[in-house]
């Protein structure tokens, strides 16, 4: 009785050995889910947002074994603690944002779109072409609506080109809005419930692209210089293994056989010519110097500004 009774507990052990490590996921393993997480950057919405980068990873899917899980985050701040809980396997950020985690050693670098054989974009100042404001000098006393307080091109290079110029932004804009979104400051533009936007440039064209009513009615009051293109990143705890199996899909997925340019997107869903997994991480050093110029007190007091309205 003791043997028979030993003899199949010793098979009911095996199968649920057997069923436990098939289960249980290979960290190595291609095949596994991983969870994106996409800054809200201009997508105007969540499905906007998604909509906007579901062609890529569904190209990288479709060319590789690896299964993507795209959801939309809240603030950029609460991407760069998705990757330090490791909630969060894979993430598109901004430059500023990527820095974020990067110095928390949450986050390594994973691809950078290129485009044209360059991987930049640009923030820039936008106003209403019939108002009065025509140059950046003219923003003193007016009303600005910035993005995210740890985004690059709609509030860190804007708030750094403003100090350039010699102007506060604290003491001398008359209000400041923080809109938490780049389509959210054109909006807030467009409706004039404010003088001047901060957004970059690929936002502005997808709002034009898009046929959105008072895009084309405004002009470029400034420029920024050239900010390193808003990168993919991995979260540094995966395993080596997968983020080489991850690199190497999107290095490919351009050339991949059954992909169509239309599926190549970046940026704002931009098409793009492919993405580069070697981009140096010293290209970002620029926004590291912008972000040093928006210091801890300078935010606080932007904070501060903004909801006092």
């Amino acid at each position: 009785m003791f043997h028979k009774f030993g003899g199949r507990m010793l098979v009911l052990f095996a199968f649920v050995s057997l069923a436990a490590c098939s289960a249980s996921k290979d960290p190595a393993d291609s095949t596994r889910q991983l969870d994106v997480l996409l800054i809200p950057a201009d997508g105007g919405t969540q499905s906007g947002t998604l909509a906007d980068y579901q062609p890529l990873f569904d190209a990288v899917g479709q060319s590789s074994d690896l299964k993507f899980d795209l959801k939309v985050a809240q603030s950029y701040g609460a991407v760069v603690e998705a990757l330090c809980n490791g909630t969060a396997d894979i993430a598109f950020v901004g430059p500023v944002t990527y820095l974020q985690a990067s110095e928390r050693d949450c986050a390594e670098l994973l691809a950078v779109a290129v485009e044209n054989g360059q991987s930049v974009y640009f923030a820039g100042l936008f106003a209403r072409a019939d108002g009065p404001i025509a140059t950046i000098h003219d923003l003193r006393g007016r009303s600005v609506a910035f993005g995210d307080v740890n985004s690059a091109a709609s509030f860190i290079f804007p708030m750094a080109m403003l100090l350039d110029a010699g102007i506060d932004p604290v003491q001398d804009l008359q209000s400041l809005r923080l809109t938490g979104s780049h389509a959210n400051s054109l909006a807030a533009l467009i409706e004039g419930r404010v003088d001047v936007a901060a957004l970059s440039f690929d936002s502005y064209e997808k709002a034009v692209r898009n046929g959105v009513s008072g895009a084309r009615d405004l002009r470029v009051v400034a420029r920024s210089e050239a900010i390193p293109y808003p990168p993919l990143v991995i979260n540094s705890r995966l395993p080596e293994d997968l983020k080489q199996v991850v690199r190497t899909a999107f290095a490919n997925v351009a050339r991949a056989p059954g992909m169509r340019p239309e599926m190549i997107r970046g940026y704002g869903g931009k098409q793009v010519d492919g993405y580069d997994t070697a981009f140096p991480a010293a290209n970002f050093d620029s926004a590291a110097t912008k972000m040093a110029l928006i210091t801890d007190e300078l935010k606080s007091e932007v904070l501060a500004k903004s909801a006092d309205r």
